[in-house]
């Protein structure tokens, strides 16, 4: 797998405890049941959540999307904001986790008494798992930067399932990543209802022209945290940050590409569609001098936002 979240296995991921429902269970016994909302139709939200230096970046802003997601679907998490964080420093705290670690956590419906997708036939609270794992992006790959590849997947307005909702259902991410692999790239660069540039399956999008950063209005893609302050430190820098429409032709003359998410924070894009962005730097990196500032900034502010226990 090359992707922004392509990782080095890690062997103590053998031996972590798991939060089911408040239970810390051994990897291999941590499950769920097949009646479970989640698992029949995606019905639940869920975080990425990146955890350095003794804690958990940006958590608030994690926290309020989940909820504000949980909300939407019309689902109960059925834990405050404050029992929540508490479980997830405790699952942290069972594996003496402490830096370097990526967790998921995952909310869904509960148990259903039959599969059926009316939300009155559940017949339990909802299901809360918690899965920590050291997980870092392999250094290489942020030098090396990744390939996109525009697919035919276009990201749906909220008519259709609102991308503002990090939900479960993931299915039109997933057609994305598979058609962009079959190209032989390395993730998905997926439009809007009217072709202009929207996200990409997995992460954001950004360029940069003529020194001004640009990224896609946000009506088609998920509320990005990692985003977010992005356009945050980039406007505190002095950068014209710009969230507008632009086209595939204003991608591939950009000077410099890059995407943006909790797992991986910045990782530029050096190639669209076979074609490359900007021109290759002498020292093999293909981070342009604005995306390297950018992350510096970037990290520093996730530094900066950590919540202990």
């Amino acid at each position: 797998m090359t992707s922004t979240h392509d990782y080095a296995d890690d062997p103590r991921n053998a031996t972590i405890l798991i939060d089911v429902n408040g239970e810390l269970k051994p990897r291999a016994e941590a499950v769920v049941s097949v009646f479970d909302s989640g698992f029949i139709l995606g019905d639940g939200v869920w975080e990425g959540l990146r955890v350095m230096d003794g804690g958990i970046a940006f958590l608030d802003a994690h926290l309020d999307r989940l909820y504000e997601g949980a909300k939407a679907i019309d689902m109960e998490v059925g834990l405050s904001r404050a029992e929540l964080s508490q479980r997830l420093f405790a699952c942290l705290a069972a594996n003496e986790m402490s830096d370097g670690v990526h967790i998921r956590l995952m909310v869904t419906r509960g148990i259903k008494r039959t599969p059926y997708q009316d939300p009155r036939v559940t017949i339990g609270p909802a299901t809360i798992v918690i899965i920590p794992e050291y997980k870092q992006t392999r250094p290489e790959v942020r030098a090396r930067g990744i390939t996109l590849f525009t697919v035919h997947v276009r990201r749906t307005g909220p008519a259709e399932q609102d991308q503002k909702l990090n939900s479960h259902s993931k299915l039109n991410c997933i057609l994305a990543c598979i058609q962009a692999t079959k190209a032989g790239a390395d993730e998905a660069l997926m439009l809007d209802p009217d072709g202009f540039v929207a996200t990409c399956n997995s992460t954001h999008f950004f360029i940069v022209r003529k020194g001004e950063v640009w990224t896609s209005t946000g009506d088609y893609c998920l509320g990005g945290i990692t985003r977010a302050n992005v356009i945050q430190v980039a406007s505190e820098a002095g950068y014209t940050v710009r969230e507008k429409r632009f086209s595939l032709t204003d991608v591939y003359g950009a000077e410099e590409a890059f995407v943006t998410g909790t797992f991986a924070g910045l990782v530029p894009v050096r190639e669209v569609d076979g074609r490359v962005i900007g021109e290759a730097p002498a020292d093999g990196n293909s981070a342009g001098l604005i995306t390297r500032d950018l992350s510096a900034r970037y990290k520093a502010l996730a530094a900066a936002s950590l919540t202990r226990p």
